[in-house]
């Protein structure tokens, strides 16, 4: 089909578009039906898609605020030599840079193109098809397909708490025994004997021993390793909210991965489950050093669902899926009417059974609104941050005398806290 005007089309076949301009001659039938000749010829000598081999890289991971670079091989298997322009079709959201290129490809040859890319959210990003125009040896016409390359690049959470990893480790080395501390409490492990000195609780003599050696010989303790640990990320409605430069969600996710590479240190299994009304991703029984590495590409593609959680539902899945007593480390907001018609009524049962231990991140904005008073408007603002922060006061309180643990903390400092918190309850023994 030719299309008159300034410039003109043509359909070939072979799945192809046939592409060329032709210029206007104002009615000379003869010059345009001579140059229409010119274009058809050039059209005839261009190299077919079909001899091109495109392929990509089938998974490119990157940390979310960093780039990567994805590659794609184009193969000309044809006895011609290929010159056009390639298209490298990302999502917008990829953030795809050098997308299109010139090609230049003698026969049997092959040529590798890198894009760069630079996700703006977690999750997969699935690259479209590539397109291909490809023209013909006076460069005026040519054909138009595009080609299926699959790939995709997954962009993991920022974890950007990782520095903290290593002096959380090494603290936690300090008190499990590479030096062996004379600490006593509830379900602490049994370490050695030594000799009693002045200061050590009496308790701790073992009379056994005693009445077996020369001298008084005390028992030495060290903090639980191989205990068992769910956490639950609430991916319900208010998980969306956004705090800070993120969703709720995202500080739970960040602070998730400093406790679960803390506890992968510790020796203790990780569970982790993030629920609103289903469950939407799932880990089971992982520990070790790639802990860390495995939550990550788990929670990478889970977002905000806005419905409401189902408390009772998640209640009833953690019992399901943890049977022996184990610290459930729950992150969720603790704005006053959530906690009052859903939290607090669920969490008896759970405390029946495991150590509960809320994590909650707190806006950092409701803060700095509850301390200025520097105008009118401003102090109204002030008595209503005041009211919100006075009403999540009380909640954690009601929470601690039902004994359940609470961690809240601005987003920058939510990991901090929750691994101090974690290191601390690996100290007193009470995991």
């Amino acid at each position: 089909m030719v299309v008159t005007g300034r410039f003109a089309l043509l359909a070939a076949t072979a799945g192809a578009l046939v592409m060329f301009a032709v210029p206007s001659f104002g009615g000379v039938l003869g010059a345009s039906s001579l140059l229409l000749v010119v274009l058809l010829i050039d059209v005839a000598l261009a190299a077919r898609p079909n001899t091109l081999t495109v392929t990509r890289e089938p998974l490119t991971v990157v940390r979310l605020g960093r780039e990567t670079e994805v590659e794609l091989a184009v193969t000309n298997t044809g006895p011609a030599t290929v010159r056009g322009l390639l298209w490298d079709a990302w999502p917008e959201s990829a953030r795809a840079e050098y997308r299109t290129r010139r090609l230049a490809l003698a026969p049997n040859t092959r040529i590798r193109f890198r894009t760069r890319l630079n996700p703006v959210y977690r999750g997969d990003r699935v690259a479209g098809p590539v397109t291909l125009r490809l023209l013909g040896p006076l460069g005026m016409a040519g054909r138009q397909a595009r080609v299926d390359a699959p790939a995709r690049v997954r962009a993991l959470p920022a974890f950007r708490s990782e520095r903290l990893l290593r002096s959380k480790v090494k603290r936690l080395h300090h008190l499990e025994g590479r030096n062996v501390a004379n600490t006593r409490g509830q379900g602490t492990e049994f370490d050695s004997f030594r000799e009693y000195v002045a200061g050590d609780d009496v308790r701790s003599i073992d009379w056994r021993a005693t009445a077996r050696a020369t001298d008084v010989l005390v028992r030495t303790w060290r903090p639980e390793r191989n205990r068992h640990m769910l956490m639950v990320l609430d991916t319900g409605r208010v998980s969306a909210g956004r705090v800070g430069d993120g969703t709720r969600l995202d500080c739970a996710i960040e602070a998730a991965l400093l406790l679960g590479g803390l506890a992968g240190a510790a020796g203790d299994t990780v569970d982790l489950l993030a629920y609103d009304r289903t469950v939407r991703a799932e880990v089971t029984g992982a520990g070790g050093a790639g802990l860390p590495m495995k939550l990550m590409h788990t929670l990478a593609g889970v977002t905000p669902q806005l419905v409401d959680t189902d408390t009772d539902g998640l209640v009833r899945t953690v019992l399901s899926r943890v049977r022996r007593r184990a610290l459930i480390v729950w992150f969720t907001s603790l704005d006053g009417p959530t906690v009052t018609e859903h939290l607090l009524p669920a969490l008896p049962t759970l405390t029946r059974r495991h150590r509960v231990l809320i994590v909650s991140v707190t806006d950092p904005d409701i803060a700095a609104a509850a301390r200025d008073r520097e105008t009118a408007d401003a102090v109204y603002t002030s008595a209503a941050a005041e009211t919100v922060l006075a009403e999540r006061a009380v909640v954690r309180e009601s929470l601690r005398r039902r004994g359940v643990a609470v961690v809240t903390a601005a987003p920058d400092q939510l990991p901090e806290a929750l691994a101090d918190e974690y290191l601390e309850l690996k100290r007193s023994g009470s995991l």
